[in-house]
Parts: C-alpha cells; structure tokens; sequence
C-alpha cells in the first residue's frame, strides 16, 4: 500500500510539472530619441529661440498682413511644431489670447483631457501658456506667449499621421520638452 501511494504522488508530482500554454504579452514599439541638443536660432521675425537639432532649419512665411509663420520640422518625428507671430496693437491683445484659447478648445471633440501649464518669465517679459491635449486630437500640444506689449507667438505640435495616441506618445512626449525649451529660452527683440 505503501509503494501503491508513492507510485501514485510520484506519477501526479511528474504529470503536473509541464507548464501551460499561456498567451504571449503583446509587443510595444521601443522609441528611444537621442538626448536634445540645443542651439540658439535668429529667426526674421523679432525674437530667437533654442531649437533642437533634430529640428530641420526653420522655414519663415508669411500668412497674412502682419502674421508670420515659422515651421520648425522634425522629419525623424514625422511632426512639425507650427509657430504663428503677430505684433500686439493697442488693444488687440485681449483677441489674440481669445483666439490661441479657443484653438485649443476645438480639439476637446477627440480630445480625452486638456491639461494647463502657465509660464511667466518676468526678467524676460515671457508670459504664456503650454497646453497638453491627450488622447486622439490632432495635435498633442499647443502654447502661447507674449510681452503683452508688442510680441504674441502661439505654437501647435501636429504629426504626419492619422492621430493614435498610443502610437504617438512617445514622440509627443519628447516634442513637449522641446517646446517648454523653446518658451524659457524665447528673447524678445524690440521693435
């Protein structure tokens, strides 16, 4: 009975040591982007930034009357960061704050959250606000700033690509840190 009961734990003990099928985790894509390196731009229009190398050299047009545009491009990234310049006029800075607002708020359609991130640089007469919009709008980031005296610059992050925030996280997430880089380190000139 004995020898009956060890065959018997020895054949279950040999029975259940297999493992079971269990389903393979799904995969996700590793984006590793090379640390930001920074360089001091002079752009046409009356102010400089830092701009990441990654960034293609800085394309200046003009949109209409006193809106100017400079496109900075990431071809890596498949994105561009959008930036629109326009001179404060007596008055005018209440609609141009009006306006970058609800440029943003048109994205709460697709958008899962809108986040706000105010930035004030007083010895540099920088003030604005960095906008991060998640889930699948098309654009992950925008912002503003101005001198609240002559210069308003408003920017927007935009991909090549139909929105999938998951797909593009990673890369919005990088994109972010550049534009905060380029909001502390915008000088403005005098006009």
């Amino acid at each position: 009975m004995k020898h009956l009961t060890l065959l018997f734990v020895l054949c279950i003990s040999c029975l259940s040591c297999g493992d079971s099928p269990l389903p393979k985790p799904e995969a996700y894509l590793r984006l590793d982007y090379p640390k930001a390196q920074y360089k001091t731009v002079k752009t046409p229009l009356p102010f400089s930034f830092d701009k990441n190398h990654l960034a293609q050299p800085i394309d200046s047009i003009k949109i209409a009357g006193s809106t100017r545009g400079l496109d900075l491009k990431y071809p890596s990234l498949k994105a561009t960061i959008y930036l629109t310049y326009k001179a404060v006029t007596p008055n005018s800075l209440d609609s141009l704050l009006r306006d970058a607002q609800s440029l943003t708020q048109k994205h709460t359609i697709k958008a899962d959250e809108i986040s706000s991130t105010i930035y004030e640089n007083p010895v540099n007469r920088v003030y604005g606000m960095l906008y991060e919009v998640g889930g699948d709008a098309a654009s992950q980031s925008q912002f503003y700033v101005t001198d609240s005296i002559n210069h308003f610059l408003s920017g927007s992050l935009y991909f090549y690509a139909k929105p999938n925030y998951d797909s593009i996280y990673p890369a919005a997430e990088y994109l972010k840190k550049d534009i905060k880089h380029l909001m502390e380190s915008l000088r403005w000139e005098n006009p």
